[in-house]
């Protein structure tokens, strides 16, 4: 079949790539070869319109094993000779189109990350995002996604230990399903997605490949639109039980000395695979298609070329080594089927049934090769007006506080989400300690060492919407922040960048400005980029979604004495906050949604500050002085001490500080606090401590005695507000009265 321009823009090429397809081939392309572009160039592959800037950030770390990009994940040391690998990426368009597989295939898809690294994944994670709870559409993109999450990762067997879900009208068309997965390996024993060796076998191992999936990559590049659902079947399906056997027969593969190199089937399935494992080992491969496993008869060479059906890998062994990797795969009952050789020279060839259908430079293909690279114009938003124009003098400080309060504490971003996280499985299959008691960072144990992991994903999107550069700074501080705030110690992130359309240069301001401030705070908290993920095209005919750069960040504890919980512990523990308070109620929930003022400025937010009180919390743990510690976030100081007097039903008496509006010193969400609560007999070490650091710079840390732990009820400037537990009714029901 001649191909042309017009071809080639159908499957989302434009004109000048297929220019450069045809001068890189140095002919015009078969319909399969472009098809095979079309996905190794779509934005979900080659990243080709974010590349620029995501050498921007900080790669280096005396940590890390490998640099963002060289793998599959990135690969942290942690001492006592092992490592960790962990990966954050967006499985959106699936999801918004079928819920429960897109949900389901995004954690599947995660996961194999970790493992074709020949990491065990130990834990999971996963950010969320859906529109208005009200909507029928949205209740059921919640249920169908959370389900499919549950599913596949309670079947697999890695516990969810921690995640977050928010809800703005904006998602509504396109909800964001981000999922990260943690592993962990002894130092030494990875694999890399490698080809090298001239005569070595090419397999294929897992399941049969299907028409599922076909062009999936291609979907993820392009917006979403009430036509969408007729690209169902772009939708992967997924078999949880069928990755638990990959995942076990892959893993002791790995302890062979057979394995050459090894790369999951994710997006554009064997053209990727084949490609980047090519690339990386200046090889090329010649492919017999007709070998492939499948689930449909008659497939055509660029069907099974584009289909990203799950549970599949590539591997490459040693010549001669082909039985004893037969026998194990025969063990764990899955397909193992040679599908080509390596080649010295640095092309892929396809064959079908001896007739060549593909011949391509792998180089070209691939990130960092052939793929284009653009410079997008950008300018300011012009929503940006509209937040200016905000003035908190024009709100009436509160006179309702605890009606304020009461309704705070039930909306949908603040409210226990427990109706979602009672469907995961979080203590499945490892010695996780995560749930034993609640912390601001979810904490899981190394198997074989005295250490913990301290893992988190974060981002509140409406400060991004408000302030790029500062929210993409606020990103990565809340996640340093919550680990700090468990006891850890903040040592690098992964990263899911979820943004509108990258040709609309008021979005793709948001997108430069936002990797600007994610830089600067990398840099700041010494958490270099180890990798991840850029969604593009999340946006609907209404427009695009927030900037969502959702941080997944990994943290150490060297052994569980480091740990910090939320919880406050006894009556009589004195609460402390340590940050600065200030009269700012900028783009909080209480703003936003009880006031009804949607556009004004992100909330105060400055890196140095930030940093110096993370100083400080470490230091106060390390001196043995803190009973609980809690960061402020969504809802402000008193929905953190309400979620800190929850677990154990223990009130507290709060005093306010006249010198502050009410509603600001509530709930206001100016950045850079933690409350904390000591034992009274610590109180002048704990001040002493505290008061070394204070000094008369701008950003130095303050400290203020705010209450104490006392009784079961809440009791604000000597009002009584009722009994923890009876709040606590409202906060688990709120949001599963939608559900149900």
């Amino acid at each position: 079949m001649q191909t042309t321009v017009e071809i080639a823009e159908q499957l989302g090429l434009t004109a000048d790539e297929f220019e450069r397809i045809k001068s890189i081939l140095g002919r015009t392309p078969n319909f399969t070869e472009l098809s095979m572009y079309s996905v190794m160039w779509s934005e979900h592959c080659s990243y080709k319109n974010s590349i620029v800037w995501l050498k921007s950030l900080p790669r280096d770390g005396e940590r890390l094993l490998v640099k963002a990009g060289e793998e599959n994940a990135g690969l942290v040391d942690i001492g006592d000779g092992y490592a960790v690998v962990f990966k954050i990426e967006s499985h959106n368009h699936p999801s918004a189109i079928e819920p429960f597989q897109g949900a389901a295939t995004g954690v599947g898809g995660i996961h194999r990350d970790i493992f074709t690294m020949g990491a065990r994944p130990i834990a999971a994670l996963n950010s969320l995002r859906f529109g208005n709870i009200n909507d029928k559409k949205t209740q059921h993109l919640v249920k169908g996604i959370v389900h499919g999450i549950g599913h596949y990762g309670n079947c697999f067997g890695v516990p969810t230990v921690g995640g977050e879900a928010y809800f703005e009208d904006c998602y509504g068309t396109n909800p964001l399903v981000n999922a990260m997965s943690v592993g962990v390996v002894k130092v030494g024993q990875t694999v890399s997605a490698t080809s090298y060796g001239a005569g070595n076998p090419v397999f294929i191992v897992g399941s049969a490949t299907g028409k599922d999936g076909i062009g999936g990559a291609s979907f993820a590049s392009a917006n979403i639109t009430e036509d969408s659902v007729e690209d169902l079947p772009a939708v992967q399906v997924g078999d949880p039980f069928q990755e638990k056997k990959l995942l076990e027969a892959c893993l002791e593969l790995c302890q062979t000395t057979a394995l050459v190199g090894m790369q999951d089937m994710g997006a554009a399935g064997i053209t990727c695979s084949t490609a980047e494992m090519s690339a990386k080992g200046e090889h090329g491969m010649h492919i017999w298609l007709d070998k492939v496993p499948t689930r449909q008869e008659n497939m055509k060479a660029w069907e099974m070329l584009l289909s990203e059906s799950q549970e599949r890998m590539l591997i490459v062994v040693h010549k001669g080594r082909e039985e004893e990797v037969l026998k194990i795969f025969d063990k764990w009952d899955l397909h193992c089927v040679q599908i080509g050789e390596v080649t010295a020279d640095k092309n892929l060839k396809f064959f079908m049934n001896g007739e060549l259908e593909a011949d391509v430079p792998a180089e070209s293909m691939v990130l960092g090769g052939g793929a284009p690279q653009y410079h997008r114009a950008y300018t300011e938003p012009a929503y940006f007006e509209k937040l200016k124009a905000f003035d908190i003098q024009a709100v009436p400080d509160t006179t309702h506080a605890r009606f304020v309060a009461e309704r705070l504490i039930q909306l949908p971003n603040i409210a226990s989400k427990r109706w979602i996280y009672n469907q995961y499985d979080s203590m499945v299959g490892t010695a996780n300690a995560s749930t034993n008691a609640p912390s601001d960072a979810a904490i899981v144990l190394v198997k074989g060492t005295k250490k913990a992991l301290a893992v988190t994903t974060d981002c509140n999107s409406r400060y991004v919407y408000a302030n790029p550069h500062l929210g993409g700074q606020m990103a990565v501080a809340e996640a340093a922040r919550n680990i700090v705030c468990s006891g850890g110690e903040p040592v690098a992130i992964t990263n899911c960048l979820n943004f509108g359309n990258p040709y609309d240069p008021e979005v793709y301001y948001q997108f430069v400005y936002a990797i600007k401030g994610m830089g600067e705070a990398c840099h700041k908290f010494n958490t270099p980029v180890t990798g991840g993920n850029v969604s593009f095209y999340n946006q609907s005919p209404d427009g695009p979604v927030f900037p969502t750069p959702t941080i997944g960040m990994m943290g150490i504890l060297d052994s569980m004495d480091q740990r910090i919980t939320l919880d406050f512990k006894a009556a009589g523990d004195l609460v402390y906050l340590v940050g600065r308070s200030r009269n700012d109620i900028n783009s909080s929930e209480y703003l936003t949604k009880i006031v009804g003022i949607e556009n004004s400025p992100a909330p105060h937010f400055n890196l140095e500050e930030e940093f110096q009180l993370q100083q400080a919390i470490t230091k106060l743990n390390k001196a043995g002085l803190i009973q609980s510690a809690h960061d402020v976030s969504e809802g402000g100081l008193f929905v953190t001490l309400f979620e800190s007097a929850m677990p154990r039903a223990l009130g507290f008496e709060l005093t306010t500080n006249k010198d502050f509006r009410k509603d600001a010193y509530l709930f206001g969400e100016s950045q850079s606090r933690v409350v904390v609560t000591i034992n009274p007999a610590d109180k002048e070490k704990f001040e002493a401590l505290l008061h070394g650091l204070v000094d008369a710079s701008d950003h130095s840390v303050r400290y203020t005695k705010i209450g104490v732990v006392k009784g079961e009820s809440i009791v604000v400037d000597g009002e009584d507000w009722g009994k923890v537990a009876d709040w606590k009714t409202g906060y688990d029901t709120a949001i599963e009265s939608h559900l149900k």
